[in-house]
């Protein structure tokens, strides 16, 4: 069953518009299916590239100039290239199509932000539109739910996650099988292909660390001293798991406020399905003593996604002063500063007050009852 996806419309509108598409994501969060759909609802035939195959890979490799390249391209004028970041050179070759042949519209599709942008971002300055994907928000997934059927839902997102093939089955086990696995073929296997990492032990403790912090704050000197590695090792490793998207970081909002922290930063999950797949915990809620920090890590999660994959300009903070006042996820809307509270169930609590410093600033709770509005 194919999910539309909140990035859909705007890479059409951005079609034949003079710019190379460049859409990011982790594998099996569909990019393929999305630019395939768009590709097909073009309505003329289309050219599809997949460098996961040797024989498409090697051609790219051999193809040392413009019209090696464009004959690959056959008669099509719209033409998808999927998983591109195993292209060496990539962002040359696609210059050299762009600027030769431009009346060809590059769909590109790449799985790690890590590669492909490093490769593309000098050639293709000014040349080209880039989109982030990631596993299925709310919105998209319960677009047509109501409130009930959400609420049932509700859980096995917080245990399983969003990634769509983990949505396309039935049972609580077949979902637990598949993000395990999910876990264990991205996580352990493609990440380590990036930057020579060969330690996946240390990958494994830094993420089990971090699944283990989401909602506190983070000190890379206390995962080093914990690990056993360097403080530099672990900015590395950390900025790793950013751009292949696994993880994301929020830091602190000070406004200037002296009472306010400044340093530390933390750090969610874009799945929270992959984050207890990493720490083996896929209890009910009932059961657990996390459940509050997988809240906050899911509904951030779901800000995030909506602010980095539909381009909306605002900024995601936390805020804690030393004193102890907090606030979990600021957003600041060009000078408007708004503060939630996040909590499974409704505490009542009242707004920090320091918060009320701030000059434009509101507060407000979301929780389990009203987080549909929020999101």
């Amino acid at each position: 069953m194919y999910i539309q996806r909140q990035l859909e419309p705007i890479v059409k509108k951005s079609l034949f518009k003079g710019k190379i598409i460049i859409v990011y994501g982790a594998r099996q969060v569909g990019k393929t299916t999305l630019v395939r759909k768009i590709a097909e609802d073009f309505g003329k035939s289309f050219g599809y590239l997949n460098c996961d195959e040797i024989d498409v890979l090697s051609q790219f490799q051999k193809a040392n100039n413009s019209l090696a390249l464009r004959q690959m391209m056959g008669a099509n004028k719209l033409v998808i290239i999927d998983e591109a970041q195993r292209i060496r050179n990539i962002g040359l070759k696609l210059k050299l199509l762009f600027d030769n042949y431009p009346e060809i519209q590059l769909l590109v599709t790449g799985s790690s932000s890590l590669d492909l942008s490093n490769e593309v971002s000098e050639p293709l300055t000014g040349r080209c539109d880039e989109y982030w994907l990631f596993p299925l928000s709310v919105k998209e997934l319960w677009k047509k739910s109501d409130n009930i059927s959400r609420d049932r839902d509700l859980e096995k997102w917080l245990i399983y996650g969003s990634y769509p093939g983990i949505w396309n089955l039935k049972s609580n086990e077949e979902k637990s099988i598949k993000i395990k696995q999910l876990t264990s073929s991205y996580l352990y296997k493609d990440i380590l292909k990036f930057n020579e990492i060969k330690n996946s032990e240390i990958i494994l403790k830094l993420l089990q660390a971090l699944a283990l912090q989401i909602g506190s704050e983070v000190s890379f000197n206390e995962l080093a001293r914990t690990i056993g590695v360097s403080k530099q090792t672990i900015a590395s490793y950390v900025d790793l798991l950013t751009k292949v998207f696994v993880v994301f970081s929020l830091r602190p909002y000070s406004g200037n406020l002296r009472q306010a922290l400044n340093k530390k930063r933390k750090i969610y999950f874009l799945d929270v399905g992959i984050r207890n797949a990493i720490i083996n915990n896929q209890n009910s809620l009932a059961i657990r003593d996390d459940a509050g920090k997988l809240w906050e890590n899911f509904i951030i999660a779901e800000k995030y996604k909506t602010q980095l994959g539909l381009g909306y300009k605002t900024n995601l903070y936390f805020w804690r002063t030393y004193e102890g006042q907090e606030v979990d996820l600021v957003e600041d809307k060009g000078g408007e500063l708004i503060g939630w509270e996040i909590k499974l169930k409704r505490k009542g609590r009242k707004q920090p007050k320091d918060w009320g410093l701030y000059k434009n600033s509101s507060w407000k709770e979301v929780d389990r009852e009203n987080y549909w509005e929020f999101i």
